[in-house]
């Protein structure tokens, strides 16, 4: 089952890598946004698929803090976009 989840985890790194793409050619800065959202999103599934593989319920409390990154970053990017972009 480890294998499996770490692979899972492997697998969801990977679509995030792809989703860099997305934020470095992005046409618009709500684009490139939502594409840093995924990064945060496939990073807090990452990391909660390795530590239910790996037993380390410490990664589960890295999950959350990155959970409260991202909703921060969310937060600010609806302040402070501009509209129309």
């Amino acid at each position: 089952m480890a294998e499996f989840l770490s692979g899972a985890a492997a697998f969801v790194l990977l679509m995030v890598a792809v989703g860099l793409v997305r934020v470095v050619r992005g046409p618009t800065d709500a684009d490139r946004m939502m594409a840093a959202q995924l990064l945060g999103s496939g990073g807090i599934a990452a990391l909660l698929l390795v530590s239910v593989a790996s037993s380390t319920p410490a990664v589960v409390d890295m999950a959350l803090l990155l959970a409260l990154v991202s909703a921060f970053a969310s937060a600010a990017l609806a302040k402070h976009a501009p509209e129309g972009r």
